[in-house]
């Protein structure tokens, strides 16, 4: 794992502030509370891993670069908005809302670099310009 620098950890830590409420996306640990826990934000350590009080009562830290969460801004929105599907780095999530998708790519556009980034980047664009699928190929719009 390559050590994040000075610039990252502190768009981390405006990304994730203290006291957010976040949901688990991935995490590759067997201690893991499952995919799609939620937990309240508190802080963001120099390594620029988040640090999580997770609501079954774990305290795993999202360690940047391998795992992934989510801010949570209005649960009960995020229910019944408009669902859609990514493909990012061979993986496929389903996301229960657009907005919530959104800013998790915001999120990690403002975390990462080089390629990373620009695979955001791209999904992003798809979600903001409403397709129902969006993978990180570039022209490609069909989702297949």
């Amino acid at each position: 794992m390559r050590i994040p620098d000075k610039d990252i950890v502190e768009r981390m830590r405006r990304a994730f502030p203290t006291g957010s409420r976040v949901r688990l996306l991935v995490m590759d640990d067997p201690q893991a509370p499952p995919v799609g826990t939620l937990g309240t934000v508190e802080g963001v350590d120099d390594i620029a891993s988040v640090m999580v009080r997770w609501d079954t009562g774990s305290g795993l830290h999202v360690i940047y670069g391998e795992d992934a969460c989510c801010i949570v801004d209005d649960e009960a929105e995020l229910e019944n908005a408009d669902p859609v599907k990514t493909y990012c780095f061979g993986e496929t999530q389903e996301w229960k809302s657009r907005k919530q998708a959104e800013q998790f790519f915001i999120r990690v556009m403002l975390a990462s670099e080089g390629n990373e980034q620009r695979r955001c980047l791209i999904i992003y664009t798809k979600l903001v310009l409403g397709f129902q699928f969006c993978d990180d190929e570039e022209g490609r719009t069909d989702g297949h």
